[in-house]
């Protein structure tokens, strides 16, 4: 009996024991972050790459298979800001596509020319059959006014009101059933209706309002606030159909030479930086991490900075004080739609991840066009290697 108690005695001092490291190391697990970095290990790395064409001239995306809807963003967000129409909100989750809150207007550069494009071009691209949409599948249309729609269409005025229906429908509540459309939207009771707010466009087939389809986007009355996926077909168009790539300048080349983390600290042969404060502008902190570049000339030991590191001001106008007027430093080497920014560095493989970087743009009325920081994302970008060709874009100054 005596034999059996002392047994049991020493079974239960080892699960006491063994309890007691089990429960200190849980503890330590979750203080220590080893918990994230087990998660880490167990779910599957985001890859940084996007389709790239590599040539000696530098990597760039291939614009054959580079769309919106596979922008996906890294990390959640919220802003508001004044508007066309007062005060809006943007609102972005990580894990979407940018395509589904990023605006037409964000985009209004001549590298992507984007507002030239019609409904039937990107249709025929994308074998997309218009006349099996609605009108509202067309989201600029909410917000057209009969005038609007008249000067927009080519020779839409002409045409008998009754000859069109979602138009013909829209007058009758007003007591109007005759005559021409012209003729009708001189009427000053409708001139700031929005026909969206009067009939519902889902009972209208897209292509019930002539010629709508062969309208380029830029004539609709405040096309920028369209999101990108508020026009069919155009979140899954490739960017090889966007009429504005043929302007870029990829003329000032490099080479990615060496990457260096955190250790390193003020440097001051910057390459990088943002419109506002030129591309040349000096980290002066402790973290600068960077890729140090090379090429011809004073370009040999120029410092790419980290975005993650250093934020640089940026932005015009009223929507320059979003973010408090940063954005991460970097580069615009494919024109103002987006910037590209150093993110992630790994020294030991000797390579480096990109990120894109957006802005939102508005018109406001009694003030203009004005631009926020780029501080939307990181959407994930090219990856270099050490010796890999880069693109700088423009302008070409060096620093001494």
């Amino acid at each position: 009996m005596k034999s059996s108690f002392r047994l049991n005695d020493n079974a239960l001092r080892y699960l006491i024991f063994f309890s007691l490291l089990g429960s200190l190391f849980i503890h330590s697990f979750i203080k220590y972050g080893l918990l994230n970095s087990f998660v880490g290990f167990l779910l599957p790395k985001a890859s940084a790459q996007v389709p790239v064409v590599n040539s000696p001239n530098g990597f760039t995306p291939d614009w054959s298979r580079f769309k919106f809807s596979d922008m996906i963003i890294s990390e959640s967000g919220s802003v508001t800001y004044p508007g066309t129409i007062g005060t809006e909100t943007r609102t972005w989750t990580a894990g979407q596509s940018i395509s589904e809150f990023m605006e037409l207007g964000d985009f209004e550069t001549p590298q992507l020319a984007i507002e030239n494009l019609n409904l039937s071009t990107i249709a025929s691209v994308q074998g997309i059959n218009l006349s099996g949409l609605t009108l509202d599948d067309f989201q600029l249309t909410q917000w057209q006014t009969l005038p609007s729609l008249n000067e927009a269409i080519p020779g839409l005025g002409n045409r008998n009101v009754r000859s069109v229906k979602p138009i013909s429908d829209f007058l009758r509540r007003f007591g109007i059933t005759g005559g021409t459309i012209g003729n009708a939207s001189r009427n000053s009771r409708l001139r700031d209706v929005e026909i969206g707010k009067v009939i519902n466009l889902k009972n209208y087939s897209l292509t019930s309002i002539s010629d709508i389809q062969n309208t380029s986007i830029n004539r609709f009355g405040n096309w920028q606030d369209s999101k990108i996926n508020g026009v069919p077909g155009l979140s899954t168009l490739t960017w090889d159909n966007l009429p504005g790539l043929e302007t870029l300048d990829l003329s000032f080349i490099g080479k990615v030479d060496i990457v260096l983390r955190d250790i390193e600290a003020n440097r001051t042969r910057s390459i990088s930086g943002s419109y506002q404060q030129g591309f040349n502008v000096a980290c002066l902190q402790n973290n600068c991490a960077h890729a140090e570049m090379a090429g011809i000339g004073r370009t040999t030991g120029t410092q790419w900075i980290s975005g993650k590191v250093q934020k640089v001001t940026g932005g015009f106008g009223i929507l320059k004080a979003l973010n408090d007027g940063q954005e991460p430093t970097g580069r615009n080497p494919f024109g103002s739609a987006f910037k590209q920014v150093i993110w992630d560095i790994d020294e030991a493989s000797g390579s480096m991840e990109t990120a894109m970087f957006f802005r939102i743009c508005k018109i406001i009325p009694f003030v203009g066009r004005t631009c926020s920081p780029y501080f939307i994302g990181p959407v994930p970008f090219i990856e270099y290697k050490e010796k890999d060709p880069i693109i700088f874009g423009q302008p070409s100054t060096l620093p001494d």
